[in-house]
């Protein structure tokens, strides 16, 4: 009971302090989901390109007059309009929170293998909080050309992030083997 009433007889904080540690708070937590929008893309990246990938190989023809027809007319556009829409290029708050600009499907088909490649191009985040400050100022030694590099992506262009999956046809006539491992 004591306890109870020496909480309530004390004042309360001072509202100036209070005004004054919210725009810090403010700050802290719009950078915080900035960079988690950076993670959120490039998982939601790597989740499409799988989806991609997958969807061209079981369903993808081999037969030339398939190939350029269904293929590129029908199956390719499918795929990119469920990739862009699970992307959230479709959607003008998602495309905006992660800064997207472009996303691009190619496929290049060889004899064996498909290569499967997902391009999703970003506006720079420009988070006011970090890009106030010059280049000069915040990479200067130690840091260097990782943090130039960093501080141009978040600041100045964007960047450009890449996946390529390679899959299989579905009757393949050689070993299972990725082109991008070395041989035995």
């Amino acid at each position: 009971m004591n306890l109870f009433k020496l909480i309530s007889s004390r004042r309360g904080q001072a509202t100036t302090e209070v005004v004054l540690l919210f725009p810090i708070f403010f700050i802290l937590t719009l950078f915080i989901v900035k960079i988690y929008g950076l993670l959120v893309i490039v998982q939601k990246t790597e989740i499409a390109s799988f989806y991609a990938a997958k969807r061209w190989q079981l369903e993808s023809h081999r037969a030339t007059k398939y190939a350029d027809g269904w293929d590129n007319t029908f199956l390719k556009k499918d795929i990119e309009k469920k990739v862009l829409d699970y992307i959230g290029f479709n959607n003008a708050a998602t495309r905006k929170f992660l800064s997207l600009r472009k996303v691009e499907l190619d496929i290049e088909r060889t004899s064996v293998w498909n290569n499967v490649v997902l391009k999703v191009n970003t506006y720079p985040p420009n988070i006011p909080f970090l890009c106030s400050y010059d280049i000069r100022q915040v990479c200067k030694r130690p840091y260097g050309a990782a943090c130039e590099r960093g501080y141009n992506f978040i600041c100045n262009k964007g960047g450009t992030i890449e996946v390529i999956k390679a899959v299989p046809n579905r009757d393949r006539p050689i070993s299972f083997r990725l082109p991008m491992s070395k041989a035995k």
